[in-house]
């Protein structure tokens, strides 16, 4: 056993090397000339996966995140809520406004950017910085608690009327991360019109999910956008709790993540989508396409029909890939013995993808996040792309040497870096409260080591094969 596994560590290893020349990045134009051959950067990457495990099992014998010490820091005035809430609902205003009356080209309208870049994107890492921002400023929140509020104060009683099914978990809110997915790198017709029924349509369901079932309850499980930056956020060192802010160690978040029906689905989702990203770029999918669009075309389905259908597939199927790839390594797992199921390790160690989800959607989305993120500067002057100069910055432009082609491979290449080793040490603290035996413990994380070294070939790779 001990050899099998060794071999595969070792082979595990050896695949961050054979990926083709570097080509430039997501979000990157022209090639990326890399002071170092790219596939040194394979087995840099590789190595220090393998050094942080070795090192975990030498100075790490005892769990540390599992129950780490939160302190409190001050108490969040109770105006802050209210306050955050209407900066919500108005930038909900905004966005859907600008979608509705402003230009149909995506590039001049505030929706478009808004909800791609900032929102998509810049919520991932303000979750991280500061926690759980989203729920504080989230539109939909916002206005079933007011109504809540205006309920009770005119002494009508609450709307809820059944319980939320314990079955259906999370299974809601992957749907939504699938769909947005789908929505930004598949969809054909994602004009700012578009995108704004669509935010309205989500926004009523959610408010009539709420009434059905409770606010609090439908919200951290139904609401994908919630529940998705809640999953960021438990990476944060600061963490809200009774109207206090605390500071806690950075990781000390993720271990006590709610394992219920679809969290390991809603982990998956937001690899495999960042997967299919890079994966949808390359020349694997490029010559795979045709043919699943040919397929749909020959069923009777339009061209924009059959490239949705043909995406569709795509996207699911990176989905199931990490999925099955996560449950190959529970297995492995599974023979160290101890009695422990490949369900239950599975749920136990679940959380451990949460900084393998940010690394790829950093790596991925960085370059948009830096060059169209600065969009924001004129688009806020000018919304609706009709000429208008409200705050004077609607001449502001995209500065593309605020970093260079380099400085972008660098941070993508240390985002993979640094979250699959951090996979690895949740992986490793949980280890030592699961195993009774601290060499069991060891054993165990073998094949999780492999499982990182896997996904961080996976994320290289994609970032490398990109328009070659």
């Amino acid at each position: 056993m001990r050899r099998r596994t060794a071999v595969a560590v070792a082979l595990a290893t050896a695949a961050a090397a054979v990926w083709p020349d570097v080509a430039s990045a997501h979000g990157l134009v022209g090639r990326a000339d890399l002071p170092i051959p790219s596939w040194l950067f394979g087995w840099g990457a590789s190595i220090v996966l393998i050094v942080s495990f070795v090192a975990l099992a030498t100075l790490w014998p005892q769990p540390r995140l599992e129950q780490a010490v939160e302190r409190p820091w001050f108490r969040i005035p109770a105006w802050v809520d209210p306050i955050c809430g209407l900066i919500g609902v108005a930038l909900f205003g905004v966005v859907v406004y600008s979608g509705l009356e402003g230009t149909s080209e995506a590039m001049n309208n505030f929706a478009s950017n808004f909800i791609f870049v900032e929102f998509w994107v810049g919520l991932v890492i303000l979750s991280v910085l500061f926690g759980d921002v989203f729920r504080a400023f989230n539109p939909w929140l916002a206005v079933g608690r007011a109504l809540r509020w205006a309920a009770a104060r005119a002494g009508l009683s609450s709307p809820v009327r059944r319980d939320y099914p314990a079955w259906l978990g999370r299974w809601p809110a992957v749907a939504t991360i699938i769909g947005f997915a789908w929505l930004e790198l598949v969809y054909t017709q994602k004009t700012p019109q578009t995108l704004a029924w669509l935010c309205i349509g989500y926004a009523v369901v959610q408010l009539l999910a709420m009434a059905a079932f409770g606010i609090e309850r439908w919200v951290d499980n139904g609401d994908g956008f919630t529940v998705y930056f809640n999953l960021f956020s438990r990476l944060s060192p600061l963490i809200r709790r009774d109207g206090v802010l605390h500071l806690r160690p950075p990781l000390a978040g993720v271990p006590s993540m709610p394992m219920v029906p679809g969290s390991i689905g809603l982990l998956c989702a937001a690899i495999g989508s960042t997967t299919f990203d890079g994966f949808s770029n390359g020349p694997v999918w490029a010559s795979l396409n045709p043919d699943l669009q040919s397929l749909f075309k020959d069923l009777g389905s339009s061209t924009n029909v059959a490239i949705e259908l043909a995406g569709a597939v795509g996207l699911l199927g990176c989905v199931a890939a990490v999925g099955l790839f996560y449950r190959l390594g529970v297995r492995g797992m599974q023979t160290v013995g101890e009695g422990y199921p490949s369900t239950e390790l599975a749920r136990r160690f679940a959380h451990t993808l949460v900084p393998i989800a940010f690394a790829y959607a950093l790596a991925h989305y960085f370059s948009l996040l830096i060059y169209n993120g600065q969009a924001v500067a004129s688009l806020v002057s000018d919304p609706l792309g009709d000429g208008s100069n409200i705050f004077g910055t609607a001449s502001a432009h995209i500065d593309y040497g605020v970093i260079s082609g380099k400085g972008i491979w660098y941070v993508q290449v240390a985002a993979l870096v640094v979250g699959h080793v951090s996979g690895l040490i949740l992986a490793h603290d949980r280890a030592l409260s699961l195993y009774k035996r601290v060499r069991d413990a060891t054993r165990s994380q073998y094949w999780m080591l492999v499982v990182m070294v896997g996904f961080t070939s996976l994320g290289l790779w994609l970032l490398s094969a990109v328009r070659q």
